[in-house]
């Protein structure tokens, strides 16, 4: 359901303003989850907890695999995307989903908090014609896929949230409560 006055023509513009939205609740809370794990040692953050990733490290890590691997498909858009460069992009070869890209947890905490900036000047450069367009890009299965641009957008940030729900649950059986995470709680710009 719209807003009361809005017609659907506001509709992308709308989700611009989410998908920003979306960005600065997702930096802020990769943040508080990287400092609530940082009150457990290397070997608790990477214990097999039974989670689909194993670990609350392995989560982590699928994460931010998850995000480059979306991020470089999102830099095939027709729009000047510097923020996207080499070195937010780089990945060694794909081997799957549950890859490790980093072994050591300050590295992936570093890398972390670059991809979450380059997300936030990422869709800066949205506008509403450009979360309308179709939006083509392979799968890593090999297969090409077209979506509306805001499909691939709302999926990406869901994804996110998704494994970051996972990650509190290995927190909280580890005996660290990350706080309060609510998507309202995002701090303003």
């Amino acid at each position: 359901m719209l807003p009361m006055g809005a017609s659907m023509s506001d509709l992308p513009a709308s989700l611009v303003d989410h998908y920003a939205w979306m960005a600065r609740y997702n930096a802020w809370f990769n943040e508080r989850l990287y400092a609530s794990a940082l009150a457990l040692d290397d070997a608790e953050r990477k214990r097999d907890r039974g989670d689909f990733f194993g670990s609350i490290h392995g989560t982590l890590n699928h994460l931010l695999l998850g995000d480059k691997l979306w991020l470089g498909r999102f830099a095939e858009l027709p729009v000047p995307l510097p923020m996207l460069d080499a070195e937010v992009l780089a990945l060694p070869p794909f081997t799957g989903l549950g890859m490790q890209l980093f072994e050591d947890f300050e590295t992936l905490r570093l890398h972390r908090a670059q991809v979450d900036h380059a997300i936030q000047g990422f869709v800066a450069q949205l506008t509403p014609e450009l979360v309308s367009a179709d939006f083509s890009y392979t799968t890593t299965r090999g297969a090409t896929r077209t979506q509306p641009c805001w499909r691939a957008l709302s999926h990406f940030f869901n994804h996110q949230t998704h494994h970051r729900g996972q990650v509190t649950t290995l927190l909280m059986q580890a005996g660290i409560d990350p706080g309060d995470t609510d998507l309202l709680l995002t701090p303003e710009a």
